[in-house]
């Protein structure tokens, strides 16, 4: 294949996750028309990860962080988006991984960009470390933004098999509220930092919807 043949069809690859809603969104029956998709996502975790290092002071190469999160959904062109609660880390590490390696080694000489990927995965790195922080707080206030629109319904879960999950039944009846039990859960399983655990915290004790105005 040609150079441009090959850039063409990595980009109509990428395209796809545009129209590929997150799976977690639609468990939770989430009642809204347009749901996040997995595009978006990546996009506000790019944006998150620029805000924290900016306010923080990250001792971190921010470039390689963005392109980590520009890259650490790329499996999914191929395998759709699977949550924890649908299949165990380790099988969704190897089937990712094997996924990443054919469209790397298929369509671009990209080496580089799997072994970045791979690092991600990885995340013994500090940049990756960040970058995985970022990814889960990214989801973690995506409820809250839904959780404030009254988009989700508790009583309205019976064939959520994750509502049934004893983690989950826990927080929900400790926290009160659907983005409580996800701030609360993303604390507890991701060992965040005194700052991330701060922006956790503040996003599940305050209204953030109409923070983005610009006054």
């Amino acid at each position: 294949m040609s150079k441009e043949e090959n850039v063409i069809k990595f980009y109509v690859l990428c395209d796809r996750l545009k129209n590929i809603i997150r799976t977690g969104w639609k468990a939770w029956n989430v009642k809204k028309e347009r749901l996040e998709s997995v595009a978006e996502h990546i996009y506000s975790t790019q944006m998150l990860a620029l805000a924290i290092y900016k306010e923080y002071n990250y001792d971190i190469d921010i470039m390689k962080v963005i392109m980590m999160l520009a890259i650490h959904e790329l499996g999914e062109t191929v395998i759709g988006d699977l949550t924890q609660f649908e299949i165990s880390k380790t099988e969704k590490k190897i089937i990712e991984h094997n996924a990443v390696h054919k469209i790397l080694s298929g369509i671009l000489d990209a080496t580089d960009i799997e072994d970045l990927f791979l690092e991600f995965d990885e995340g013994k790195t500090k940049e990756a470390d960040y970058a995985h922080h970022c990814d889960k707080l990214d989801c973690d206030l995506k409820s809250k933004l839904y959780d404030e629109e009254g988009l989700v319904d508790l009583n309205d879960q019976k064939n959520n098999k994750i509502f049934y999950d004893e983690k989950v039944q826990t927080l929900l009846n400790e926290e009160k509220s659907w983005s409580g039990m996800w701030l609360r859960f993303g604390q507890e399983k991701y060992n965040y930092d005194e700052n991330f655990l701060a922006i956790s915290n503040y996003a599940k004790n305050n209204d953030i919807s109409n923070m983005g105005k610009i006054k």
